[in-house]
């Protein structure tokens, strides 16, 4: 194991000193199983399925129950055991998606396996049949946007470096962490899964040096598979301690602080020779190749202003209602209720009553997280550049700001707005308390649209 302390990514920020992970990095996982759960078929922005079921249809907890019908999407499957209710379209975060409510059948009794107690022997699965699982099992990244994880591996590009991002720089989150130190040889083995399916000769697992108790868990299990169970020509497998940085685990920024390579503009990181997976998805490839279950559970960090935080593995489509209720409530009447952490997630609701239903739990959702609802009025622009000085992919956010509110999008593309990966390290700097961040993604997403309406025309 080596920690690298030269290379990086330029810009960055440390929003917290450390109080965010300590509220639930001690807190071991608990399993919950709800009475309904609500599955969307649209687990990510884009990513919709079709629905297989029909109210009174009887589903076991892994059956297929959704088909793609976006390039975003993935199979979808039931998460728990039981008769469908309703398919009917639910409010979630301010969209109308069409669920399948299943009322459970109970708790699911489940012993470990020999894939989550010991490194096993690998050598009978193939590229294709690892690769063939992950489409199969409905594998997303599970710490971003929730990108189909076999489109990754199915590249045409030569790939020569694995990176798992183990790093969960996000404040607050700490469902990574948990999942590290209590199912470590899950997790591992799902990375030797992904390195065999990616092709290259070198996986990195890279996390941060605020967590040494998972890197050494790590470190030893893979010390352990070195000795009894990695076959000849299957790659090598090393853990890479990176300093505590926001965002260390964006893909861009990963590839760069560990490989030193730059993705090019509009580009993406198969481009450079390099796939980048979450840790999550990596036990989730273990789970579905030697566990023979697909994606439907996962863990969930339920933090902040609560009154007693934890981490909870729950069955996809489980209420996040239910889950401030299991831990105890909010703390804080005038609040905001965030999915995800307070640096990309989007908040779903500010005083909260207790009573409505917020959003159910998709493959994606690594957090729900309650802060004190604080009131802060923009001020102009002072020019100071700090939102340029911390941004990680090297752009001005104060001049993007001002070509949008003008309405001038060629000079957003010439500022490479495109570029935007929507971090909020702008808007955390900002010292006019300016909604850089969201008028720079906006800018992005304008851009985006522009550029792909004359590569229409073109075609």
């Amino acid at each position: 194991m080596r920690k690298r302390e030269k290379k990086g990514f330029p810009g960055g920020v440390h929003p917290t000193d450390g109080y965010d992970k300590s509220m639930t990095m001690n807190r071991q996982v608990q399993i919950y199983w709800p009475k309904t759960v609500t599955i969307l078929s649209e687990q990510s922005f884009g990513g919709k399925c079709g629905l297989l079921v029909k109210p009174g249809d009887k589903v076991k907890r892994g059956d297929r129950i959704g088909n793609p019908e976006a390039f975003m999407a993935a199979p979808l499957h039931a998460s728990v055991s039981g008769e469908v209710m309703e398919v009917k379209e639910v409010s979630n975060q301010g969209r109308n998606i069409l669920s399948c409510i299943i009322k459970s059948e109970g708790e699911q009794q489940e012993e470990k396996k020999s894939y989550e107690k010991e490194a096993v022997k690998l050598a009978d699965l193939t590229r294709e049949e690892i690769i063939a699982g992950i489409r199969d099992g409905g594998l997303t990244g599970m710490g971003g946007a929730g990108f189909p994880t076999h489109k990754k591996y199915e590249t045409k590009q030569k790939i020569d470096a694995l990176l798992i991002n183990a790093a969960e720089c996000e404040p607050f989150l700490t469902c990574d962490y948990r999942l590290i130190v209590e199912n470590g040889y899950a997790a591992v083995n799902g990375v030797r899964l992904m390195l065999k399916a990616s092709g290259a000769e070198k996986a990195y697992i890279c996390i941060e040096d605020n967590k040494p108790e998972a890197a050494e868990a790590l470190k030893k299990i893979l010390e352990e598979a070195k000795r009894n169970s990695m076959t000849e020509g299957e790659g090598t497998v090393e853990v890479c301690v990176l300093p505590t940085k926001y965002p260390q685990g964006g893909e861009r920024q990963l590839i760069q602080a560990v490989l030193n390579r730059e993705v090019p503009m509009g580009g993406l990181p198969a481009d450079v020779g390099v796939i980048v997976s979450n840790i999550g998805t990596a036990k989730a490839t273990a789970d579905m190749l030697l566990g023979k279950m697909p994606l439907t559970r996962r863990i969930v960090t339920v933090t902040g202003w609560v009154k007693e935080p934890g981490n909870y593995l729950v069955p996809i489509g489980t209420s996040a209602k239910e889950l401030l209720e299991l831990c105890g409530g909010v703390t804080v009447k005038q609040n905001r209720i965030i999915a995800g952490g307070p640096m990309t997630g989007p908040c779903v609701a500010s005083d909260w009553d207790g009573e409505s239903e917020l959003f159910y739990v998709t493959k994606n959702t690594s957090g729900i997280l309650v802060l004190p609802d604080q009131q802060y009025e923009e001020q102009p622009c002072i020019r100071c550049t700090r939102c340029e000085s911390v941004c990680p992919a090297g752009l001005t956010p104060y001049q993007i700001e001002f070509a949008l509110m003008d309405e001038d999008y060629d000079l957003c593309e010439k500022l490479y707005a495109s570029e935007c990966i929507a971090c909020g390290c702008c808007s955390y700097a900002c010292p006019a308390k300016r909604e850089l961040s969201v008028r720079t993604r906006t800018a992005r997403d304008i851009v985006k649209q522009r550029m792909r309406e004359r590569a229409v025309k073109k075609s």
